[in-house]
Parts: C-alpha cells; sequence; structure tokens
C-alpha cells in the first residue's frame, strides 16, 4: 500500500474523514439470499485481503479519523481470522460491529469475539417463519441455527440487534416478525424494506411490496411502537421503507465520499455499496493508501460537492439536503450516474419509479420465479 498517484481532488472542498468504515472481508456466504447487496458477478474474483493487509487498512482508515468499523460480507464468519481482525481492530480504537446471518456463529466463536473486545452483534433473519426463512436462505437449518445464535449473543451480555430485511412475501407478516424479536428479547429491531441494488435489483419485480402493504406494516409497527413505549419496554423498533415509494431521494451516505468508505474483499475502496457497478475505476488499498484513496482518487471525487450537478439538480433548493439522491440508483434505472435520482419527482426519469409501482400492484413474481444470489447464477450473468 503506497501514496503514490494523481490527485483529483476539488479545489475549495475538504472532505471530513471516514468515519464508518465498513470491511467486507469476502463474498463467499452459505446462504442465497435473493436481495443481497453483493455485486451480481461476485464470481469473478475469489481474491481476499490477508490478515496482514486488513489490518494494515484498519491503521491507515483510523489514523484519518475511522471510529466505527463493520465486519460484513458475504458471510463474515467464513474467515478463520475473524477474531484476529477484531481484536487489531479493538486495540486501535475501533468500535466494532459483526454483521452475520448467524450461520457458522457457535457458543465458542461468541465468547472468542467477546475476548477480542467486539462490541456489537447484528444477527439477520429471512422470515418470522421456518418454511419461508429457510427457502429464502436456502439452507433447512438456518432458521433454527438463527434462533439458537440469537439466543446465545444474548446470553453473552451483547445487545439483541436484528436485522428483518421485509419484501412482498413476509411483509404481511410484520406482527409476527416483531413478537418474535420480542420473544428473543430484542433491543434493537431493524425492520429494513429491500433497497433495491445487486441482486434485490435484480428481482424487484417479485420483491417491492405494494403500497397497501407497506402502509399496513407501518401502521402495525407503530402500534406496536406506541404499546412498548406505554409498558417502557426497552425493543426499539425501526422502520426502514423503500425509496421507490418517495417523491424525494434519501441523502445517500449523507454525501458521496463524505463519511462512509467501503473496501470489498479483494481490497477495492468504494464510496458506497453498490458502487463497483459504476463505469468509474476505483482505487484499490494494495496500490493507493487510504488518505490517498479518500482524498485525492477520481473515484471518491467525482461525485462529491455540487458542480458535477445537471439539472435540475444544480438549481434545486433541495440539493444540500439530499446531495441529487443515490448516484448508483441513477445510473441502474437511466445509464447515467450522473442524472437526477428517479426518485425525485423533478427527475425526467421519474416514470421509471412510478413504472415500478404500478408492477407491484400487479402479478409480480413468486418465491419460485426469484433469482438466488449463489455461485451458479452469477456465473451465468457473468456469460450474459
Amino acid at each position: 500500500m503506497n501514496g503514490s498517484g494523481s490527485s483529483f481532488a476539488k479545489p475549495g472542498f475538504e472532505p471530513g474523514p471516514p468515519l464508518w468504515l465498513l470491511a467486507e472481508l469476502t463474498y463467499r456466504c452459505p446462504l442465497q439470499c435473493p436481495y443481497c447487496s453483493n455485486p451480481l458477478d461476485f464470481a469473478r474474483s475469489h481474491d481476499e485481503l490477508s490478515t496482514a493487509e486488513w489490518i494494515e487498512v484498519f491503521r491507515q482508515a483510523r489514523e484519518m479519523g475511522a471510529a466505527q468499523l463493520g465486519f460484513s460480507g458475504g458471510e463474515p464468519l467464513v474467515r478463520q481470522d475473524l477474531a484476529e481482525l477484531i481484536k487489531a481492530a479493538r486495540d486501535l480504537g475501533y468500535y466494532t460491529n459483526l454483521i452475520t446471518s448467524g450461520i457458522g456463529l457457535t457458543e465458542e466463536k461468541i465468547a472468542s469475539f467477546a475476548d477480542a473486545g467486539l462490541d456489537h452483534i447484528q444477527i439477520s433473519f429471512q422470515a418470522a417463519d421456518e418454511e419461508v426463512n429457510n427457502l429464502l436462505a436456502g439452507s433447512k437449518k438456518a432458521f433454527a441455527q438463527k434462533l439458537a445464535m440469537a439466543r446465545a449473543v444474548k446470553a453473552h451480555g451483547y445487545p439483541m440487534v436484528l436485522n428483518f430485511v421485509t419484501h412482498r412475501h413476509n411483509i404481511d407478516n410484520i406482527d409476527r416478525i416483531i413478537q418474535l424479536c420480542l420473544e428473543l428479547e430484542a433491543d434493537f429491531v431493524e425492520l429494513a424494506t429491500c433497497q433495491f441494488y445487486g441482486w434485490a435489483e435484480l428481482n424487484r419485480a417479485g420483491l417491492l411490496p405494494s403500497k397497501e402493504q407497506l402502509v399496513r406494516a407501518e401502521r402495525i409497527t407503530n402500534e406496536w411502537r406506541d404499546k412498548l413505549a406505554a409498558e417502557n419496554h426497552p425493543c426499539k423498533l425501526i422502520f426502514v421503507t423503500p425509496d421507490y415509494y418517495e417523491e424525494r431521494p434519501k441523502g445517500c451516505m449523507n454525501g458521496w465520499g463524505n463519511l462512509f468508505l467501503d473496501i470489498t474483499p479483494d481490497g477495492t475502496a468504494l464510496p458506497c455499496h453498490s458502487a463497483r457497478q459504476l463505469p468509474i475505476t476505483f482505487p484499490n488499498v494494495l496500490e493507493q493508501s487510504i488518505e490517498q484513496i479518500w482524498k485525492h482518487s477520481m473515484g471518491f471525487n467525482k461525485f462529491r460537492g455540487f458542480d458535477w450537478m445537471p439539472e435540475p439538480c444544480q438549481s434545486c433548493d433541495e440539493k444540500e439536503k439530499d446531495f441529487g439522491g443515490c448516484r448508483c440508483q441513477a445510473f441502474m434505472l437511466t445509464g447515467d450516474a450522473a442524472n437526477a435520482d428517479p426518485v425525485c419527482s423533478k427527475s425526467a426519469h421519474h416514470d421509471k419509479i412510478l413504472a415500478a409501482r404500478i408492477e407491484a400492484e400487479q402479478a409480480p413474481r413468486g418465491l419460485d420465479e426469484l433469482t438466488f444470489r449463489n455461485e451458479k447464477a452469477s456465473k451465468l450473468i457473468l456469460k450474459v
């Protein structure tokens, strides 16, 4: 990792520190979720940074001001050096978070992670019933394993943090999902409706809930919030809606290259999880230092500030709030990452969002028609 390279820094624009570092340790995963955010072509490369290379990334990012470090994937538990990486991050002063499916987790590993200094574990579920959970996960044992490990995480003194990705095939069971979370004594629950990137975008026609489904699910969630608050219950429910039913885009990652730094398994540095699909050459930590990447690389500077914006964003009085929306979504739906996010009703391409809403109200794809995230499917996509 060296500091060489040309500078594409924008005059007068000084980026803040990369406060939130996401380490995508691997694309390997025992599950095959059809809404995975990993790139469709993940089978193209199996290269992964070594233990020493990851620790050097952590060190450099910490020197740049990174404070929170998430271990993700794929499934980070397939890395045999995970406890070593956690300890290195802890020694550097990071707040550490393990984002896992729970598959491959054991009580022994939980204990070793605690000894290494891990602060936080988040376990994801596919559904609140065994059949749908196992179908979406691609494993007959997934649900039972998740339940056991969620209880084990709680027993080891960690806050119980659960994530349910909701979509049209499980969102109608939101009441049962919340009940399960309470049975597991969850402290925080993220009810996150699919965000349509990666495999989720490929399967959008079979995953996007109808407006009626979303309204009902949010109403039920709010009823549970009121009930829990009245009982002084500690569980917090977070409900995340999809962009597709909004008229204004989100300020994605609080602005491009503003506080989030994602390092992929092979060392490619990205300003967001999905940016790898863009027609941009992003730098690699094996070739450039984190400081060079963050401050001077073309990939991280391309959509910083506001001078790159075309209309209607350039003259919009909301641009400092939403930064023009999501660059990846603009690229996926319009073919040009510089366009206004089509979620915005001011976008010339907003009709694509309206068409997706109509599609969600009509006959959508069933579970058996989804393309599941696995090596075989990725290789087939590479051939197309």
